[in-house]
């Protein structure tokens, strides 16, 4: 009797053992299957078509499927960029199209301003002069709102002279700055950057039109280049009300816009921009600001080629 006991307690802990053993393999068996199908799925993710073996398996049929889906991905990230490059057409042709005749009614407006006219004409050409500066006002938010898709950021960088950016860019808000009779100084800079010129001189631009804005009449712009080892830091100075500490961390998110300037048109665009372009080409911008004192932005430049990698790394 002992001796069955004995024998059914040997065959049960056997059976264990064997039950143990089988389900250790089977596990193991499971996770390098899952550790496969992360690595194939990753494959997908990225764009790589799978090694199809045919034969009516379950890994065959796994196989096919996630190529059915590298190749429906692949088709419609071609359609998503031929859309997006469609769209950049459209908006820069629409642009274009708009802001030329809208710059010769504003031109015009200007000049019948300063005839002899009488009362009530005057206040037509005036009523005509503000919904002009409105209406070019939306057309530059809306293009704004257009490259504020990082997508719509092409980037392309080359060696530029940082006086060409500056005398761009202050030609932008020549007009703005002389309806308030702000003074722009700027230095003259025989400096190098490394920059896409179009882009930079749109940030610069947005920047000072900003400056413009929050500037009190007969207030005075000062532009200043200051090399550094491996940046030209590009510095915009005013005289205007001003940024409260905590939100200057704030004032580069995307449609963000201070409660105390809620009066003044604005979509929170434009810094935003400032923030992605030079993001894109290895460079940074920092701001300093207190209450009633003006405010300081710095844009720094790089002034060697940036690797593409590098500049992604920085975003």
């Amino acid at each position: 009797m002992n001796g069955y006991i004995v024998l059914s307690a040997v065959m049960l802990v056997g059976c264990a053992g064997i039950c143990m053993s089988f389900i250790y393999h089977a596990r193991k068996r499971l996770e390098m299957t899952y550790q496969n199908l992360l690595q194939r799925l990753d494959g997908a993710i990225g764009g790589q078509l799978q090694h199809m073996v045919y034969d009516e398996s379950m890994d065959a049929a796994v196989t096919e499927r996630l190529n059915r889906i590298v190749r429906i991905s692949g088709m419609n990230q071609g359609k998503a960029e031929k859309e997006r490059d469609t769209v950049k057409a459209l908006i820069s042709d629409i642009s274009h199209q708009v802001r030329t005749p809208l710059t010769n009614i504003m031109l015009y407006v200007g000049i019948l301003q300063e005839q002899g006219l009488d009362h009530d004409s005057k206040a037509l050409v005036d009523k005509i002069g503000k919904q002009s500066d409105k209406l070019d006002f939306f057309m530059k938010e809306l293009v704004r709102s257009s490259y504020a898709e990082q997508e719509m950021i092409s980037i392309n960088p080359q060696f530029t002279d940082v006086g060409e950016i500056l005398d761009t860019s202050c030609q932008i808000v020549e007009l703005a700055a002389l309806k308030k009779k702000i003074e722009i100084v700027k230095e003259e800079t025989g400096i190098s950057c490394y920059a896409d010129k179009k882009w930079t001189t749109e940030a610069l631009g947005n920047v000072l039109e900003n400056a413009v804005k929050y500037s009190p009449e007969h207030s005075q712009i000062r532009l200043s280049v200051i090399p550094y080892e491996s940046f030209v830091c590009i510095q915009v100075q005013d005289q205007g009300i001003g940024i409260k500490e905590e939100e200057q961390g704030l004032v580069f998110e995307r449609f963000y816009r201070s409660r105390s300037v809620s009066s003044e048109p604005g979509f929170g665009i434009g810094l935003y921009l400032v923030r992605e372009v030079l993001s894109k080409q290895g460079g940074y911008v920092k701001i300093k600001s207190k209450i009633g004192a003006g405010t300081v932005v710095q844009l720094f430049l790089s002034r060697y080629e940036v690797p593409k990698n590098s500049a992604e790394i920085r975003q």
